[in-house]
């Protein structure tokens, strides 16, 4: 029994005790680099529950057990951000690239839509003189314009080539308006070029900025910076010393042409209004498709109670036109005049407002100096200073209108 008990108390001091054991186990899962010596150093010592997370060897086939740590949520959400600050940054070059194309993409097409814009405008310009010159009706003029414009647009539904519009009663009731004043801001320009030079009535026109701001007080209750209207004072003094110099100078080419301002300008504020209905469905195409169908269905009573029948074979051999040059003439003015609008309704739709102001004070030069050049319409320098200061002025118009005060800081 001695023997037996001091083999045992041998056998006890030379084997290190359960909680000695216990307690190295804990210093070496606590400490941040095992030696590479010890027998605790395998990949599998210390499943961490938490940070440095102690546990509790159970001596059978060394297995162990987690002990419960207050630290686990915390852990899991310090290696998750550890991980994340970590990883390399997604490759944002493909995103970028394609939003850097897309938007080299959509200028392109911009650029294209206004030089087209720009182009047709200008055949129109010249071809509608021509034939106002030689059949001075306005109202008749209007309304083959918008009768050749119906025919493109029922050519478009027939074929497919968009789709066809489904309105409500309510919807056409909202664009009876718009093409009310559509058909007659078309209407007074053609007045206005059949009396004086296409130069003088798009000097004229180049008022519209000082119509846009009027009605925006008027009917938005919109308040005009110091700048905006400032703008306009170089605006109406570049048109009044135009209109002294010019030698086409007429008062019904005159007020036709202001009358064609105030109407535009009203038509561009509704359409955009309409545009930007969430709950209406009609895209830019279709809306101005309806509207000139529309037009033209308001044009043709008026055209037969104010000027008649006059575009008759009898009546143009009585005044000795030749019949096809003019057909021919008026067809080319009536296609440029419907996809010239229709371009630029597109437009309306795909950039602001002042975008679009802007690219129409450019248009505006170039239809002045091409016809100009065209008719060789002669211009006094105080008549070509005139007209320099007003577009100057629209220039500047659509720069301070673009320009967005300063918030205030506290």
């Amino acid at each position: 029994m001695q023997t037996m008990a001091a083999t045992s108390t041998t056998s006890a001091s030379s084997s290190p005790s359960l909680f000695a054991i216990w307690r190295r186990h804990v210093a070496l899962c606590s400490s941040p680099s095992p030696p590479p010596t010890s027998s605790f150093s395998s990949p599998n010592r210390c499943p961490v529950a938490g940070a440095g997370a102690p546990v509790l060897p159970l001596g059978i086939r060394g297995g162990h057990l987690l002990l419960p740590s207050p630290l686990l949520p915390a852990a899991r959400k310090t290696v998750a951000t550890a991980a994340a600050a970590a990883s390399p940054p997604a490759d944002s070059s493909d995103g970028g690239g394609k939003a850097e194309s897309a938007g080299i993409s959509r200028t392109v097409q911009l650029g294209a839509m206004i030089l087209v814009w720009y182009l047709l405008n200008i055949y129109f310009n010249i071809y509608n003189k021509l034939v106002l010159k030689a059949v001075p009706f306005p109202y008749t003029i209007t309304t083959f314009q918008f009768a050749s414009g119906s025919f493109f647009i029922t050519l478009m539904w027939l074929l497919n080539l968009h789709p066809k519009p489904r309105l409500s009663l309510g919807q056409y009731a909202k664009i009876i308006p718009l093409a009310l004043v559509h058909m007659m801001g078309n209407v007074f320009t053609n007045m206005s070029l059949g009396k004086v030079a296409v130069s003088f009535t798009h000097t004229i026109k180049a008022m519209e900025p000082f119509f846009s701001v009027l009605l925006s007080v008027l009917f938005l209750g919109e308040t005009p910076s110091l700048l905006v209207l400032a703008s306009l004072m170089p605006i109406v003094g570049g048109v009044v010393l135009a209109s002294m110099t010019e030698v086409s100078f007429n008062w019904i080419g005159f007020w036709s042409a202001m009358a064609s301002n105030l109407t535009n300008q009203s038509r561009n504020v509704f359409s955009k209004k309409l545009l930007a209905d969430k709950e209406e469905t009609l895209d830019d195409i279709n809306l101005f498709s309806i509207m000139t169908v529309m037009s033209f269905l308001l044009s043709a009573p008026l055209m037969l109670s104010v000027e008649g029948i006059k575009f008759s074979p009898s009546y143009l051999q009585s005044t000795g036109v030749n019949l096809q040059e003019l057909c021919v003439k008026a067809a080319l003015a009536g296609t440029c005049f419907h996809f010239y609008q229709q371009v630029s309704y597109s437009l309306l739709a795909r950039v602001s407002p002042v975008t679009h102001s802007v690219a129409n004070c450019v248009k505006r030069v170039v239809v002045i100096v091409s016809s100009v050049l065209f008719f060789r319409t002669p211009i006094s320098p105080i008549n070509a200073l005139g007209t320099g200061v007003a577009l100057a002025g629209v220039f500047l118009y659509s720069r301070f209108k673009k320009a967005k005060p300063k918030a205030k800081t506290a």
